[in-house]
């Protein structure tokens, strides 16, 4: 199983906007990833997001990119304080790759919980509009299977 974890997009500030959509410069920098994703072939049977809206437009813009059967939903767990271990447990029984849009400090304790048993431990770096993908053997041990963020897709 492949896991997705990805970071929204930079957002407006509150104080400009308290809807928090995305910037501009976040709209070009998930285009980015999309694009580099659209060419890698990625399918996953679907998309979940937090339901904030920065999160709700980065997942609707992976969605144009990663071929998706089961398409962009919301759900429980992914907001930034929510308790890691609710998608821990859940993606035990979880076998079809995965696409998360979430939010730090949640993101940053996932990954730290899965793949080192500790959501208090810093394993992966995310950016706003990055891409984290883990992969689960067989024995259900997870490792990082790579790391895209928007920066290494920068023009010049």
């Amino acid at each position: 199983m492949r896991l997705y974890l990805v970071q929204h997009a930079e957002a407006k500030p509150q104080v400009e906007d308290p809807a928090r959509p995305l910037s501009e410069k976040g709209q070009e920098d998930i285009r980015r990833v999309t694009n580099f994703i659209r060419a890698k072939g990625i399918e996953v049977s679907k998309i979940f997001h937090s339901g904030k809206f920065r999160a709700k437009q980065t997942a609707e813009v992976l969605a144009e990119g990663i071929s998706s059967a089961g398409g962009v939903e919301q759900a429980e767990g992914l907001a930034p304080l929510d308790d890691p271990g609710i998608w821990a447990n859940r993606l035990k029984e979880e076998f079809e790759d995965l696409v998360l849009v979430g939010h730090l400090p949640h993101l940053s304790k996932l990954a730290g919980l899965l793949l080192a048993g500790d959501p208090e431990r810093k394993v992966v770096g995310f950016r706003n509009g990055g891409v984290v993908c883990l992969k689960r053997d067989e024995d259900g041990n997870w490792s990082v299977g790579w790391v895209l963020t928007p920066e290494l897709l920068a023009a010049e």
